[in-house]
């Protein structure tokens, strides 16, 4: 949605983007060596999956759950290691498409697959009751596709799901749009406070406050359906002052004509005199001829706590009562959260087994990556994880 829940901080120091397409691959980005990273950080390499590539034109969202059973968890733990080469085969067809796939799990699928060390801040998404209600929807699996072109999306989404057959049952598919100038389906530009490059990586990749996890993100995923009709029905004026920006030249409003309320207003978070910010990559879909139509939230953060937060001020209020009155126009019907761990972590992990053992020590400066922090790593420029494998994890 606009501003839409949110925007991106705190500094990661173990990689840095250009968004440029890489040699390597169609979305690939151009990251600093294992060993430059290890000794700028203190902390192992790892090679983030692409939470903040740019936006594109096409996007496809698959949540799914884990089927029962031994061989339905070794089928996903087989598909880590072999995601990114997936996406390298579909993507190789058009180098200009900018192919990239996150692949996220739940709590409850952590469990399972992996076991124990777990992500500190990892849980089930938790439901809001306000004026508006925020669901919980089941969801083991994130997989967000993003392309310039939707039949690269959906190409390699059914790669994935041909590679683990009858091991997952699939609970939500969205295939979302570019609306004209990044609109959204309720007319107002989508995304225009969304930080970018090294504040992008600042406000989505784990450091040091989580060592044995650095490297990866999280991800609150929500589908919202529009009453369209309504809102179409109130006055222009009035449906700026509830997303706090005007509709045709997408300028904030003035704090003095801004109600508290406003969407942008409730969504902004100031800890410590500096703004919490989060990455999103929301999409309009929408099925014409059931009258549905929607926006997909999609926020990625270093913490779920900010996002949690921002939901809490929508739904609830900021103070209680003073809820975001864009939900009288936007019905939220799914709520999940993710990890995203670190690509190198997806590339070693083995099939047959998930327990790692990490072996780092966190730092006792959590926003300061290898500050004051010891660690252990194999050399091999893998992450040591006990159980998974021992080859480096290169994209």
């Amino acid at each position: 949605m606009n501003e839409m829940l949110v925007s991106r901080i705190d500094e990661p120091r173990y990689k840095s983007v250009n968004r440029q397409t890489s040699p390597a691959g169609p979305a690939a980005l151009h990251i600093r060596s294992s060993e430059q990273i290890s000794k700028e950080s203190g902390l192992p390499s790892a090679v983030s999956q692409p939470v903040t590539a740019p936006l594109t034109r096409a996007a496809i969202f698959l949540v799914a759950t884990i089927n029962s059973g031994k061989a339905s968890e070794a089928a996903v733990r087989a598909l880590c290691g072999d995601l990114a080469a997936l996406q390298r085969a579909v993507g190789f067809r058009d180098l200009e498409g900018r192919l990239s796939c996150v692949m996220a799990f739940g709590s409850n699928a952590w469990d399972r697959l992996f076991g124990t060390p777990k992500p500190k801040d990892l849980h089930p998404f938790r439901e809001i009751h306000g004026r508006h209600h925020a669901v919980s929807t089941p969801g083991d699996i994130l997989f967000h596709i993003r392309a310039t072109r939707m039949d690269l999306c959906f190409e390699l989404a059914t790669q994935l799901l041909s590679r683990l057959g009858g091991a997952v049952s699939t609970v939500d598919e969205v295939h979302g749009f570019n609306y004209f100038d990044d609109r959204d389906l309720i007319g107002f530009v989508d995304g225009t406070e969304n930080p970018v490059d090294q504040a992008a990586l600042n406000a989505t990749i784990i450091g040091g406050e989580d060592a044995a996890f650095a490297g990866g993100s999280y991800v609150i995923v929500q589908k919202y359906l529009h009453d369209l009709n309504g809102w179409n029905a109130l006055p222009i004026e009035e449906q700026e002052k509830i997303i706090g920006r005007t509709k045709l030249s997408d300028i904030e409003l003035d704090d003095a004509v801004k109600p508290t309320s406003a969407h942008n207003a409730l969504t902004t978070i100031i800890e410590d005199g500096e703004q919490l910010e989060i990455v999103r990559d929301n999409m309009p879909f929408g099925e014409i001829g059931k009258g549905e139509f929607g926006t997909y939230f999609i926020g990625y953060a270093r913490s779920p706590g900010r996002i949690e937060q921002m939901l809490e001020n929508m739904f609830i209020g900021r103070p209680p009562g003073n809820y975001d009155r864009l939900l009288d126009f936007s019905r939220a019907v799914t709520g999940t959260l993710f990890f995203v761990p670190s690509a190198t972590f997806l590339e070693n992990v083995a099939p047959e087994s998930g327990s790692p053992s990490m072996g780092v020590q966190t730092s006792k400066d959590p926003e300061a990556p290898g500050k004051g922090q010891s660690h252990s790593s194999p050399g091999d420029g893998s992450l040591g994880i006990g159980s998974l494998k021992k080859e480096a994890g290169n994209e």
